[in-house]
């Protein structure tokens, strides 16, 4: 499955759809210019358990090293994630 993004000004969302359904998606908002902050993951019940959240984290790491932003992982879910994986360090406010 494909995660795919869209960015409104300082917002922006990762996202997976799957037939026209949403299973997951990732909102984050940039905040003093150089910071990324992940506030919300979310994936759909019956899409659980199928790694979807961490694809969506894994995309907004991609995307904070082109953009050289520092991630603030403020979401439950994404704390976890970054607490969770020493590969993130170099991206982590």
């Amino acid at each position: 499955m494909q995660v795919k993004h869209h960015t409104t000004g300082e917002d922006g969302i990762f996202y997976i759809d799957e037939d026209g359904k949403r299973l997951g998606d990732m909102r984050y908002m940039i905040v003093n210019n150089n910071q990324m902050d992940i506030y919300h993951t979310e994936v759909e019940v019956d899409a659980e358990g199928k790694g979807l959240g961490k694809q969506l984290i894994d995309a907004g790491v991609i995307y904070a090293r082109e953009k050289h932003y520092k991630i603030i992982p403020s979401c439950t879910f994404a704390k976890s994630v970054f607490t969770n994986n020493q590969d993130y360090k170099d991206v982590l406010a």
